[in-house]
């Protein structure tokens, strides 16, 4: 199990302890086979720095079976930001297979350590395309047992780096050619001869023949491949390895078409929503319109028929208000004299009111005067009354 708080101090001098914590307690959460570790890393440079690794087995199915790989993940101290160091740990009975994925140090190049994005890849990404590449092509055979001596040292798979922090590939090329490098920090590939390979373990026909079952490395009854690498072997390998690499394109290519595809599917749908509505907006801006050119045209008749009759009201001599007030019958012109008189009688008994509030008559002065305008604008009112009644004016 993983102890937090000594992975922690492990961590401490990692530029990003935390996001690198996380990535770690991830990656162990999900393959218990890892473990992380702390031991001291050499560079091509001669120096040497504590580095946390992640050592132990990914589990990788081919044709049917799962096998316990054994790796090891380097943590740069700059992690996430640079990408790890990867390696495959083969146990003494095994053997490293070359291909253009692991080179004859054991060290692990894929196109995701290549193309590392510090805010998107992580090591369960990495642990992912481990499992699939390494379901695809092994990166291990098992050793034949005449073997006495090892052709590989037991810790190749802790080879200086290419660089401190630099890209997992060689700079010209994604993958490392035969006889492409030939300096210090890159894997070296042999001359196509058969002798520059005299220690070198033969391919088996299938990288799994006589493997040993998940927990059960270090058996001692592998069964032996035999067999010798020529030149159509490298040959064969390399057409592999170019064919590969174009599948990889073609599917990036086929994924990033498809991505593309859908985001204009996506933007058509948008856009298509957006017309809707704007052809149901200008639908409602043409009536709100033809509404308002009608009331327009309504306005401009009426304004029409008020300069009419304002003419009219100019050239027209003055008209005296109460001779314009007349009605058609005696008992509309009695309702009118009696309604006239009873709101003459109520401004009155107001007055009265302001006139004993200001000190300006008595208080029996006031009584006396409201109680005469008082019964005689009661008897208007009945008489108001009355005139309706007989008028047929009361509902």
């Amino acid at each position: 199990m993983i102890d937090p708080a000594k992975l922690r101090q492990w961590l401490a001098k990692y530029q990003n302890p935390d996001s690198t914590f996380r990535d770690i307690n991830n990656a162990v959460n999900h393959y218990q086979g890892l473990q992380p570790q702390q031991d001291s890393y050499t560079f091509v440079d001669g120096t040497t720095m504590d580095l946390v690794n992640l050592s132990g087995t990914i589990p990788v199915t081919y044709k049917g079976s799962t096998y316990n790989i054994p790796i090891c993940i380097w943590l740069i101290d700059t992690h996430p930001k640079n990408a790890p160091i990867c390696y495959v740990k083969p146990t003494p009975d095994m053997a490293v297979k070359v291909s253009m994925f692991v080179d004859q140090n054991g060290k692990i190049y894929l196109p995701y350590l290549h193309d590392w994005v510090p805010s998107a890849s992580d090591l369960i990404g990495l642990i992912q395309v481990m499992i699939v590449t390494f379901g695809d092509q092994p990166p291990v055979f098992a050793r034949p047992k005449e073997s006495n001596s090892l052709p590989y040292p037991h810790d190749s798979f802790l080879p200086t780096p290419t660089s401190y922090g630099g890209p997992p590939y060689p700079s010209s090329t994604p993958y490392p050619m035969p006889g492409a490098y030939n300096k210090p920090g890159f894997p070296f590939y042999p001359p196509t001869t058969n002798n520059a390979f005299p220690s070198f373990p033969p391919y088996p026909n299938s990288p799994f023949q006589g493997f040993p079952k998940p927990g059960n490395f270090g058996a001692a009854d592998v069964p032996i491949s035999s067999g010798t690498i020529k030149d159509e072997h490298i040959r064969e390998s390399l057409l592999t390895a170019i064919e590969e690499k174009l599948l990889r394109r073609m599917k990036e290519q086929y994924f990033q078409n498809q991505a593309e595809l859908q985001t204009l599917k996506r933007t058509q749908e948008e856009l298509k929503q957006g017309k809707a509505k704007l052809d149901a907006m200008l639908s409602r801006l043409e009536k709100e319109q033809n509404d308002l050119q009608k009331n327009v045209t309504l306005l401009k008749d009426k304004e029409q028929e008020l300069n009419v009759a304002i003419e009219k009201i100019g050239t027209q001599e003055a008209i005296d208000v109460d001779d314009a007030v007349t009605t058609t019958a005696p008992l509309y012109k009695q309702l009118l004299n009696a309604f006239a008189e009873e709101a003459a009688h109520e401004d009155a008994i107001y007055y009265m009111g302001e006139a004993l509030r200001c000190g300006v008559v008595d208080l029996d002065v006031f009584l006396r005067q409201v109680r005469a305008l008082s019964r005689k604008q009661f008897m208007l009112r009945a008489l108001m009354q009355k005139c309706r009644q007989k008028a047929g004016l009361v509902i």
